[in-house]
């Protein structure tokens, strides 16, 4: 069984609460400092339009991550 996922549920017209608002689409440029939940400090080397951002971590390391960018942070 996998679980349900907020995105594919559609909001009923009838329904007493609010839609829910979908999250703003995070943006990056080149050279911003940012920090990885997992991986820790680094700078944006590449940005791929919308969909993906290559993240310098030191010592040789590169970091590709995909949109959403929900363990990416802007310092």
């Amino acid at each position: 069984m996998e679980p349900s996922r907020a995105t594919t549920r559609r909001h009923l017209s009838t329904s007493p609460f609010k839609p829910r608002e979908p999250t703003p689409i995070k943006t990056f440029e080149e050279g911003d400092r940012v920090s990885h939940d997992k991986e820790g400090l680094g700078r944006i080397t590449a940005v791929e339009g919308t969909h993906a951002v290559v993240v310098d971590l030191g010592g040789g390391r590169l970091l590709r991550v995909t949109a959403p960018f929900d363990k990416l942070h802007v310092l």
